[in-house]
């Protein structure tokens, strides 16, 4: 919703901002600012992380340098980049150490561009027929592909040893995008949009009393990071706070919203109904048109407008 010449928000929205409201900062309200943590495998500057996490309520940000550093990281075969394993059993660690609520922020590292033939023994690359690519794409997808499935088991992994923890536990998992190495694919703008999605799963133990809970279909088949707040609530049949109530209804009215590179276009935002499907903003139905206004007013005050809403209670829990 944002000029398209705002490519980075972290770099150049958030460190101008005065209120920043931030899902984590609901469990901050009830257990303390110690109850915010985050992990990210590699250096803690990048993209102002450092700053904006403070600003976010984060108490400790743990990343590869500074005060709170990441110790005993393992890599894969050549891989520059922490294996998720790794980061997954330091967190498994420290939430075990501990029976406080807490809200845990993971970025991780592993699958990240370049793609240099790292693995060794990738049935990937020994069983791929693709024609008409150059080596170096092929070389990129193979190794992209094998570093994707070492996190499906390491991924699995983890989920299995949080479900063997006897408390509520949930996940949010996402990826942000795929990596641009599709020269391929990407020279159509046709392929803009499967080249921008990413799979996603909120997922709860088994000490949870939302474990085994999936949201319908209809629901959850498409979204953007952006209602992930709206959708734990649902998982969790949680009260809500007048803006995720609001995001609940923008979920329903627009299932998913990006930046206008997702759709091939360079200054129109991508919008998606409930099947996946690009529609036009002239083509939305008179409400979703009404609540896309409102959520721009919400955004403009929050960022760079006077914060009307901060004293309205529109980001608090209900007492």
């Amino acid at each position: 919703n944002f000029d398209s010449s705002l490519s980075i928000a972290y770099q150049q929205l958030v460190p101008n901002e005065k209120w920043t409201p931030t899902l984590n900062q609901l469990w901050n309200d009830a257990h303390g600012k110690q109850a915010s943590i985050a992990y990210h495998d590699y250096y803690r500057n990048m993209y102002f992380r450092n700053t904006n996490y403070k600003k976010f309520g984060f108490n400790k940000f743990w990343a590869i340098d500074g005060s709170h550093k990441l110790k005993g990281l393992t890599y894969i075969d050549r891989d520059w980049t922490a294996s998720d394993e790794s980061l997954y059993n330091y967190i498994l660690n420290d939430v075990q150490r501990t029976d406080k609520n807490q809200f845990l922020q993971v970025a991780t590292m592993q699958n990240h561009t370049p793609y240099n033939d790292w693995y060794d023994n990738n049935q990937f690359k020994d069983a791929d027929i693709s024609q008409n690519l150059s080596e170096t794409e092929k070389t990129n997808i193979d190794t992209y592909a094998k570093g994707a499935s070492y996190t499906d088991q390491s991924t699995l992994a983890f989920l299995h040893s949080l479900n063997e923890i006897d408390r509520p536990i949930t996940v949010i998992f996402y990826g942000d995008h795929l990596p641009g190495i599709y020269d391929t694919a990407s020279a159509s703008k046709k392929n803009s949009l499967a080249l921008h999605e990413t799979d996603y799963f909120i997922w709860s133990n088994n000490a949870s009393q939302s474990a085994g809970t999936k949201l319908d279909s209809a629901s959850s088949a498409y979204t953007s990071s952006n209602y992930f707040s709206a959708q734990l609530a649902q998982h969790l049949n949680a009260k809500v706070s007048p803006y995720i109530a609001f995001l609940t209804k923008m979920h329903q009215a627009i299932p998913a919203m990006s930046v206008p590179a997702s759709s091939g276009s360079n200054d129109k935002p991508t919008y998606l109904d409930a099947n996946g499907d690009l529609v036009k903003k002239k083509n939305l139905s008179k409400q979703a048109k009404r609540l896309l206004h409102d959520y721009q007013l919400i955004q403009y005050d929050i960022t760079t407008g006077k914060n009307y809403l901060k004293d309205t209670g529109f980001v608090d829990l209900p007492k």
